[in-house]
This record gives C-alpha cells, structure tokens and sequence, in this order.
C-alpha cells in the first residue's frame, strides 16, 4: 500500500517549489522508515547527522557523503522508496557508462521520468523544436537512460522515434587496447545506419552525440539530407566546443536550430541549453532545479569556485523517487550564475577531466 507523500513532491513540473520546504520534505520522505528505501535507511545508521532534523536546505546537502560508488552492487529493489508500497513503476534500471570501474545501478520510476521528459519537452518547445516530428536518435539504447528519454521524447514531443544503437563501452574499450582502426570502422557503421534512415524516412529532429556529429558532417549526401529533412538537431553525450558549435550553426546547418544537453545516468536526467544565448556566449546550461542542481567546486579544497570560473561539477539529485546527493562527477565545467528563482549553478563548456578515481578517462563516441 502506497503512503501519501507531501504534496510539494508532487507537483507539476512547471510549479517551482520553495526549494527549502521541497528539501525538508524530501528528507522526510526518504529517511521516515515507513516511506524511505532499504538503502538510505540503512545508511543513515552510519551517518553523523539525522537527515530529518539537520538538512533543512539545498546548502545542506553537502553533509551527504558520495555514495555513488556503493550503487555498484547494491540490490535495485533497495533503492525503490518504500512509501511507493506497489505503486512503484519501474521503467528501466540504467547504468553509468562504466569509463571508471565497473558500472553503478539506479532506478528509474515512472513518475520521475514522466517529469523529467514534461520539463525537456517545454524547452524543446522554447527552442523552436517541431513538435510531432519523426526522430532519429545515434545513441545508446541500454542501460544507459539516454535511450529511454530519447524514445519518451520522441513519442510525446515528436510522433515516433527510428533510434540507431550505440555501444560507447565497446568504442572506450577498443581504445584503451589500442585498436583505433577498429574503433573508427564501429563508428562509420553507426553513420552508416544513421544514413539508411535519413534517406528513406521524414526526420525532422536528430539526437546525436558531438563525436559521430563531426563525422556525419564529413559526409556531403548527409550534410543535404540533414538540411533538406532535419528541422532541429539535440546534442549531448560529450562536449562541443565553441568553435565547432559556431561552424554547425553558421556553415554547416544554417537552418538548423541546433540546441545541447548535459547530463547523467545516474541523476536520471538532463540540464538544458539557455534561451536567448548569443554567438559570442558559451553554450550554458541550466539544471531541473530543485530536482537536479549542480554545484562547481575546487577538487583541491572542496570549494566552490568564483562565477567564471573552472571547477569539477558535483550533481545532485533530490526527489520522491530517487535521492543521489553528491556525487562528483567526470566533468569540468565554468560555473555560471543561475537563472533567477533556481537553486545551485549553471555551468558551461563541459571537458571531461583527464583522469577520474585513478583511471584514464576516455571519451570515445560518447
């Protein structure tokens, strides 16, 4: 049997919650032994506050420890809130990308996603997206959540979704054993799949990683499809620098709203392009806030940087369905001043740090 939660969990998600209250609430809701998963009840035994009583704000969640590398052998069904009871919806258990370690699990709930994919589709619409267009999608389809929120979009934005795999994991580790050769012939077949589908069907909005987005465009029959059919293309996945950016927006895809995203398995979701950014601005993304917000910090101290300036991007994840505190991640980015109204940064040109718990990281097509 299902619990009744706070109303302020459950909003819609174009009402903005008080992010203090929403906070309070969440940790109530997450750490109450009737509503909180096996997981964090068990964990809150070892910590050295009581999250009901103690975090009573979005600052707050910095007394969290990382416990994003536990979620790689713990029990999925320990990660379902219990106030859920049989109501909870499973829609997917996805993985980080594995580019550090063995992977770690989440679960993804059909109330969060549902969200997640309302708010994506309002900025779509911000940006000029077509709605009910066909989408072609070059990404990966499991377990990573990009496939999950590529086909949603896709059904409830557009009208049907031609999705084209893609096994990052198998090109990152083609690299690390040094075989490019092997790992550039996987990436021309993706294009290869990607053009079947642009010749034969209507696509009017592509998602695509920045990686196989460089070698489409190498391709000319591609690049005149893309401008013929293509009315709006989603990147996301890795970084685009400023100058390629300019080169799509300007000479490649002229006519093209080309529109990013950075984001994360593991908080379940994505931040989106700012509206209304110039030519001269770095591409700036703003977070789902209060569900998702990300602070930039020093790796050094700990600290958060100055506004402008480069830091390694720690993200957080707080709602009814899923709580994921501080977890830092790959990237770096520059911290950039939120919109007005939102809790936590927004950050801009995304690079992944050179090393990450003592490995190399590499990009690959992802």
């Amino acid at each position: 049997m299902s619990r009744v939660a706070n109303p302020v969990l459950d909003l819609p998600f174009d009402v903005r919650p008080d992010p203090d209250e929403f906070v309070q609430a969440a940790m109530e809701w997450h750490f109450a032994p009737d509503t909180g998963s096996p997981f964090w009840l068990e964990r809150a035994k070892t910590l050295d506050f009581d999250p009901r009583s103690d975090i009573k704000s979005h600052e707050d969640l910095k007394l969290f420890p990382n416990i994003v590398n536990e979620l790689r052998d713990v029990r999925v069904h320990d990660l379902i809130p219990r106030g859920y009871g049989d109501d909870a919806r499973i829609v997917g258990v996805f993985e980080s990308g594995g580019t550090t370690g063995a992977p770690k699990r989440v679960v993804c709930l059909r109330d969060w996603l549902d969200r997640m994919v309302a708010w994506s589709n309002a900025n779509l619409d911000a940006h000029g997206f077509p709605r009910g267009a066909q989408w072609l999608g070059i990404t990966p389809t499991g377990p990573h959540i990009v496939g999950q929120l590529f086909s949603s979009s896709a059904t409830t934005h557009g009208s049907v979704g031609h999705p084209v795999d893609l096994d990052p994991r198998w090109v990152k580790r083609l690299i690390a054993e040094g075989k490019p050769e092997q790992a550039n012939a996987y990436a021309e077949h993706v294009i290869d799949q990607a053009a079947f589908v642009l010749r034969t069907q209507d696509i009017g909005v592509m998602t695509i990683t920045p990686p196989l987005l460089e070698r489409l465009a190498r391709r000319d029959e591609l690049v005149d499809l893309v401008n013929q059919k293509v009315r709006a293309i989603r990147w996301g996945g890795t970084q685009l620098d400023p100058d390629s950016r300019d080169f799509y927006r300007a000479e490649v895809f002229p006519d093209v709203t080309l529109y990013g995203h950075y984001g994360s398995t593991m908080i379940l979701g994505i931040a989106g392009q700012r509206l209304g950014l110039t030519d001269d601005d770095p591409c700036v993304f703003d977070a789902f806030s209060p569900y998702i917000t990300y602070s930039v910090i020093n790796p050094e101290t700990k600290r958060v940087v100055s506004y402008g300036e480069r830091g390694q991007v720690v993200m957080n994840h707080v709602s009814k369905a899923l709580l994921l505190p501080n977890n830092l991640e790959r990237d770096l980015a520059i911290r950039v001043e939120p919109l007005p109204g939102q809790v936590g940064d927004a950050v801009a040109d995304i690079a992944p740090v050179a090393r990450f718990e003592d490995e190399a990281v590499i990009e690959g097509v992802y």
